[in-house]
């Protein structure tokens, strides 16, 4: 492996580890000064270990880009892999079954790579199909998605479809709900996407029946396919406590409207709780199990969710990800009225 593709390769799994942003940022610098400098000047810098007189090269980065010189399979990138792998205790055959992700973020929106490079990804993990859900355009600390951008987003998948095929792109978004229960894009442009996730980003301390009507109304909305992270719970650094609301009161609502509940993996989510997950079974919701992903190496989290989903007993024919393409289209493309 050349120097360059390492250090992207360590990238990777650092992001898989949920890695401490200025991390990746170090490993990013040195991706820039590697290609600007160029691979002889590289090469030699690594023989005569002056790598990190570099400016922007420090010990980690000079260890990768030397083990890639020097063809040395056992070192930081092995190292690196062995620790950030995610497998899973129960839950192989859900994880077997799994066809796709419906949650998904790239750089269009807070995303930290290419749409381009989350689709390879998504198919180098064996993923038949993957929804690209950015944000909506409320979410400006996300640089979410106004709807010409979305227009020019769905250029870019429609493009890379042709060059994927048969593996699909889906049309999606992560679209914001307002504290009144509608959702941040207009009708004509949801009814133009695949897959809606429809979640709270904000207010998330609402009292209980504000925040109980916020998600009722937002997964009644004919447009909504899942609620994502419904509790909205952060579980590391400061976390955050989560939203109450009236579980029994949405979750009959996801199943009389037909709106799956989303299996947040992210492991500083973990959302929502198993009493809520096994509340929402009771109901008969459907299930999600998406990495939220924010980049290639954390779209290998699904392990997370199919040992919550063993754990739960929720059944593979229901989770929704577990569906070919055309199955999942024909399911979002419902009338999800009364069901």
């Amino acid at each position: 492996m050349q120097p360059v593709p390492a250090l992207r390769r360590a990238i990777h799994y650092l992001d898989r580890e949920l890695a401490p942003t200025q991390k990746i940022r170090a490993f990013q610098r040195a991706i820039d000064v590697a290609s600007q400098v160029g691979a002889d000047e590289i090469t030699a810098r690594a023989s005569a270990g002056t790598l990190t007189e570099l400016d922007g090269i420090g010990k980690s980065t000079a260890e990768v880009i030397s083990d890639a010189v020097e063809g040395n399979v056992d070192g930081y990138l092995a190292r690196l892999d062995e620790r950030s792998r995610v497998a899973t205790d129960d839950g192989g055959e859900v994880l077997a079954a799994l066809k796709g992700d419906c949650h998904v973020h790239t750089t269009w929106s807070d995303g930290g790579a290419p749409l381009r490079d989350m689709a390879r990804t998504a198919i180098d993990l064996g993923h038949q199909w993957m929804v690209c859900t950015d944000h909506s355009a409320r979410l400006t600390i996300a640089h979410g998605l106004d709807a010409q951008r979305l227009l020019d987003q769905l250029d870019e998948i429609e493009q890379l479809n042709e060059e994927f095929a048969p593996f699909r792109l889906l049309t999606g978004m992560e679209v914001d709900i307002f504290e009144d229960g509608t959702l941040d894009l207009a009708d004509e442009m949801l009814a133009r996407l695949d897959v809606v996730v429809a979640s709270a980003h904000s207010k998330l301390s609402l009292p209980r029946d504000q925040m109980t009507r916020r998600l009722v109304m937002a997964v009644a909305s004919p447009h909504t396919d899942i609620l994502g992270h419904c509790t909205n719970r952060k579980l590391s650094g400061r976390g955050r406590a989560p939203s109450d609301f009236d579980a029994d009161l949405v979750f009959a609502a996801c199943a009389q409207y037909g709106t799956a509940v989303e299996i947040n993996c992210r492991p500083e989510r973990q959302d929502p709780p198993e009493e809520l997950l096994q509340l929402a079974l009771e109901w008969g919701c459907k299930v999600a199990i998406n990495t939220d992903a924010h980049a290639t190496g954390q779209m290998e989290w699904q392990p997370y969710g199919a040992d919550k989903a063993v754990r739960c007993g929720v059944p593979i024919d229901d989770i929704v990800n577990t569906w070919s393409a055309d199955d999942l289209l024909a399911w979002t493309s419902r009338e999800n009225t009364l069901i």
